[in-house]
């Protein structure tokens, strides 16, 4: 049993005989005396993708929801369908593009660091790696002079995903860009 004080990012609880992937906590300090602290919680539905948002108190607890984390890679995509390969005993499994919904864009052949979800042998979802190296396949032309600047420009990526990046950055680098908020790092 999980209290809601210990809930963090990533974990995954039952709600409603349903598993729940924790995707934001909010601590919020009462200003009166003898009040309790409060934990606004944000959960996706590992199965129906849908959001639910709950204000806790530091007691609530949560059923740990029976979830097995797997390294896997991506392999290819196929037809709308996107194919994961068990990095332990190479077993497959598959998603489709609405399963994985604002993660398409960051999935390149043979990305490592993808942890999938598993319920009952059946991938429900992954959590892709905290940053990802992709090439730039188009930008205007590196001003003259740039530094390193607030002034950004628009790249686009080999995946189709576009970032913002400074103007010193040219065609054909190598960035790396941040999966949870889709921004740009640093140079790779």
């Amino acid at each position: 049993m999980a209290k809601a004080s210990d809930l963090k990012k990533g974990m995954v609880v039952e709600i409603n005989g349903a598993p729940h992937v924790v995707k934001q906590v909010e601590v919020r300090s009462p200003s009166s005396r003898g009040a309790s602290t409060l934990y606004k919680v944000r959960f996706n539905n590992l199965k129906t993708g849908q959001k639910l948002d709950e204000t806790l108190k530091g007691d609530d607890a949560f059923k740990d929801a029976d979830c097995v984390r797997a390294k896997v890679q991506f392999s290819y995509q196929d037809v709308g369908n996107f194919i994961f390969m068990n990095q332990e005993d190479y077993s497959q499994y598959t998603l489709n593009a609405d399963d994985l919904e604002g993660k398409v864009e960051y999935l390149t052949d043979g990305l490592e660091g993808i942890v999938a979800l598993l319920v009952d042998d059946e991938i429900i979802g992954i959590e892709l790696p905290s940053s990802v190296v992709f090439t730039i396949v188009e930008t205007p032309p590196a001003i003259k002079g740039a530094t390193a600047s607030s002034r950004t420009k628009t790249a686009r990526l080999h995946t189709g995903l576009e970032v913002q990046v400074p103007e010193y950055i040219e065609t054909g680098e190598s960035i790396k860009v941040n999966t949870e908020t889709g921004k740009f790092m640093s140079r790779a």
